[in-house]
């Protein structure tokens, strides 16, 4: 028995290191992948809805100075009284005064800068150019451009030909650009915006109206909107991720859980079958040496007999370890019963009553409740025996064994069996659960194993504590019957 028990452990550490070598830790990936996916898809979104805001913007301020500027021109039209002038655009070149004789030169001044001094007085204006369709500066804010003659400028070209209103947004003053010669320098961002105005027909354009504006209060608003954007797709981004993140460990942790259970499981196998052909082939030899030692009894009462009671008490010790060793690796029943606890708990300290005398143990055990637990009689009553035996096997002489019952909720209740025994070390708790480990001198190491087995295949778990030199608490929670 030496060597299987010596081997099957090994082996199923080279399971588990195989396994862990060649496993793949989905948490870290997900973390990795989904957090440079969602980080992309999130700037991704914010760079877009950002672009959208600034344009939309642009183009809706760009939009409501077009129809104020035309407003304006029309309003200053009806107004005054100039034969033959149907449009604004036909007064503001000052060098077609003179095609017009039978028209006071004053009225059509006078025409002209009440509309001039409405595009000045424009709220958030820097700059404003009106260009002739020969694309001279016939009118600006700024008194250096006028009488200019400005050349390759796409967006005035764009404008005269398209007869649409343009507008562009910069950040920084094109040095390049004849036109861009602000009296006020933009601070921030500025818009400008190409009006086109037309003759009576609306198929010429007369004049086109250049409006560089810093809308102060646009800008601001703007910001506003990107600072909220950036805001909420960080937000959404980072909720997104720590849902999925939450829903993936839990995953994992359920799949570390199974996997961990197939191991087990694995390894239980092997033990079993290996534990099998072992126990098979061990109980005949066993039952023929047991009956010749007692033959031998029988005919000799000479100095022989203690020896050979000794063979039949180390054969009796080793056929109880085949017992336990396949009562371990056997399957067990998935179907549970309602059983007495308390009543299960009474059998078994009857059942250890000469040890608990003998040994002087003062046993602690006061139950206020009867609950019924979902497990199995036999089975039950088998871990209970197991534990009871581990804890008067710890306490030398006049130890206290104490039991007790605490509800954990409304569907659950536990079981505490302590004792004042020797306890374990560190490494001892963390191995207390595993085939083959024991503290016992001639113990097999499947005790708490099997324990552990029945109390998870109904729905429980087991715990244990223990602090060397003052004892130990192990801890069994049960489903309560319906």
């Amino acid at each position: 028995m030496n060597m299987p028990t010596q081997k099957l452990p090994a082996e199923g550490g080279d399971i588990r290191l195989s396994y862990r070598k060649q496993s793949f830790n989905l948490l870290r990936w997900f973390s990795l992948v989904s957090m440079a996916v969602i980080g992309t898809v999130a700037v991704a979104l914010g760079a877009v809805s950002t672009r959208f805001v600034i344009t939309e913007s642009v183009q809706r301020d760009a939009l409501l100075t077009s129809q104020f500027i035309q407003a304006i021109a029309s309003a200053e039209v009806r107004h005054v009284s100039i034969p033959n002038v149907r449009t604004m655009g036909e007064l503001l070149d000052p060098r077609k005064d003179k095609d017009f004789s039978d028209v006071d030169p004053q009225a059509r001044a006078n025409a002209r800068d009440e509309f001039l001094d409405h595009v000045k007085n424009l709220p958030d204006v820097i700059l404003a150019n009106i260009y002739a369709p020969d694309r001279m500066v016939i009118w600006s804010t700024n008194p250096a451009l006028m009488g200019t003659t400005i050349h390759s400028d796409e967006d005035l070209d764009q404008a005269f030909t398209n007869k649409v209103p343009v507008s562009s947004s910069y950040h920084n003053v094109d040095k390049s650009r004849m036109e861009q010669k602000f009296v006020i320098p933009p601070e921030y961002i500025f818009i400008e915006n190409y009006i086109p105005l037309f003759d009576a027909d609306g198929k010429n354009v007369t004049a086109m109206v250049e409006i560089y504006k810093e809308p102060m209060d646009l800008i601001s608003r703007m910001e506003r909107g990107l600072v909220l954007i950036w805001l909420a797709t960080a937000l959404g981004g980072g909720l997104i991720y720590l849902g999925l993140y939450w829903i993936v460990r839990r995953a994992a942790i359920l799949l570390a859980a199974q996997q961990k259970q197939l191991i087990t499981n694995e390894t239980f196998v092997a033990l079993g079958e290996m534990s099998s052909a072992v126990a098979h082939s061990l109980r005949n030899p066993l039952a023929t040496i047991r009956s010749s030692a007692e033959l031998a009894l029988e005919f000799d009462s000479g100095p022989a007999q203690k020896n050979i009671n000794d063979i039949i008490g180390q054969v009796d010790r080793m056929s109880k370890w085949v017992r336990e060793l396949l009562q371990s690796l056997r399957p067990l029943n998935d179907e549970a019963e309602s059983v007495n606890l308390v009543a299960a708990l009474q059998d078994s300290l009857m059942a250890f009553e000469h040890q608990i005398t003998k040994a002087s143990v003062h046993v602690v055990f006061d139950p206020q409740l009867t609950p019924m637990v979902l497990s199995q009689q036999v089975q039950l009553t088998q871990i209970l025996n197991s534990l009871l035996a581990n804890a008067l096997e710890a306490m030398d002489k006049s130890g206290t064994l104490t039991i007790t019952l605490e509800p954990t909720d409304s569907r659950g209740i536990s079981v505490v069996v302590s004792d004042t025994g020797k306890g374990m070390n560190e490494e001892q708790r963390s191995m207390a659960f595993r085939p083959f480990f024991t503290t016992k001198q001639g113990g097999l190491g499947v005790g708490l194993v099997l324990v552990k087995r029945i109390m998870e295949r109904f729905g429980g778990a087991v715990t244990l504590e223990s602090c060397e030199g003052e004892g130990t608490s192990v801890r069994l929670s049960f489903k309560l019957a319906p």
